[in-house]
This record gives C-alpha cells, structure tokens and sequence, in this order.
C-alpha cells in the first residue's frame, strides 16, 4: 500500500501511525522498528499491511518489509502469541536475530520483548525452530538467508490466503524455489507449493 504517513502515536514497544491512502486516513498498528523506518510525518511511505478482523473490531497492521509481514504471520500461528506480543518481539529483535534465537533455541533473547514470559518464549523457540525455514533459512542450527520479498513472498502470501499455516505455506514455497530454480515466476511457484504442500 503507497500512503503519505500523517501522524503516529509512539508507545514502549510497538506503537501506531496514521496515514492517508487517497484522502482517507488509516490508523495502523505497527512495530517500533516499522514506526522508524517509515521516516518523517507528511513523507511518502510503502507499507505493507495485515488485517485482523474479529466479531467487534477490525485491526490493520503494518509493516515496513514484506519480510517482517511475514514473520508476524508465523509468530502469530504459536498458540498465546496475539499481535501485541508478534509486535512487541519484532520491536525488540531485528528478524536476524529471531533467526539466531530460534536457530540455537535461545529463549532468554525472545523474552527480551515486552509481554513476554520465560515460557512463552520457550514456547516459540520450540514450535518455530522447523516451521521457520522458508523464512528464516534456518537447516541444521544455521542460518542463512532467503530472499522472501517479490515472488517467494508473494507465494508464502498466496497459500496463507488460501487458508495453509505460515509454516507449511513457507516450507512448501522453500521447496518449490529450490525445485524451479532462481529465476522461477509467481505463478509456478505456487502451482509447484501447492503440490508439495498437499503431499
């Protein structure tokens, strides 16, 4: 989404901006480190947006790279992780060190984040370790990185969308890339994740 960033409303940890997508303003939940990078009020900004939608309240977030869209939606995918605690840890980690965290099983650097107990971060080391692998190219305790942005991300966005969890749509995708090779287009790769996510 292209908006021109209005105002925002800090907190400790996560916080809000309000911006104006052709004369209509949205107030938009947002990491601190989205807040940061999306520069002065009254700038142009590209934001990348998440829509909660309960029986009584409607939420979009936002989210400065594609990349931390989608660690939220696997954060969010642990049972007792909510969008205030997937924000506060995205505030308080760079996603390199959510990786590193959850490739060495490091708690204590997860319970950093504000809302975050000793085993609830236990928890998502535990349940994250295997399912981050598309995102976080985490194999055998290293890390290495995989782009998620152009069509990777839009792939893992596509099968979320059609109702697979953010792991299994990361994981299929992962194996779709290495199957087609670099160079592969949006359409094959869903195509080919689809059939590895079935399987």
């Amino acid at each position: 989404m292209i908006a021109k960033l209005t105002g925002r409303l800090d907190s400790s940890g996560a916080g809000h901006a309000v911006i104006d997508v052709g004369g209509v303003g949205y107030l938009v939940e947002a990491s601190a480190r989205t807040l940061d990078a999306l520069g002065a009020v009254g700038s142009d900004v590209t934001i990348h947006t998440e829509m909660l939608v309960g029986e009584d309240f409607l939420r979009l977030l936002g989210f400065a790279r594609a990349e931390e869209r989608d660690w939220f939606r696997l954060l969010t995918s642990v049972q007792g992780v909510g969008a205030k605690v997937a924000l506060a840890i995205l505030s308080a980690l760079e996603v390199a060190d959510l990786q590193r965290a959850l490739a060495s099983g490091d708690s204590a650097m997860i319970a950093r984040a504000n809302g975050v107990g000793p085993k609830l971060a236990q928890r998502i080391a535990h349940e994250l370790k295997d399912k981050a692998g598309a995102l976080g190219g985490i194999a055998g305790g290293s890390v290495t990185s995989l782009p998620v942005g152009g069509p990777l991300g839009d792939a893992i966005s596509a099968l979320t969308g059609l109702g697979f969890k953010p792991g299994e749509a990361s994981a299929a995708v992962a194996a779709a890339s290495e199957e087609l090779g670099a160079g592969a287009n949006l359409d094959a790769l869903v195509r080919v994740a689809l059939k590895k996510a079935a399987k």
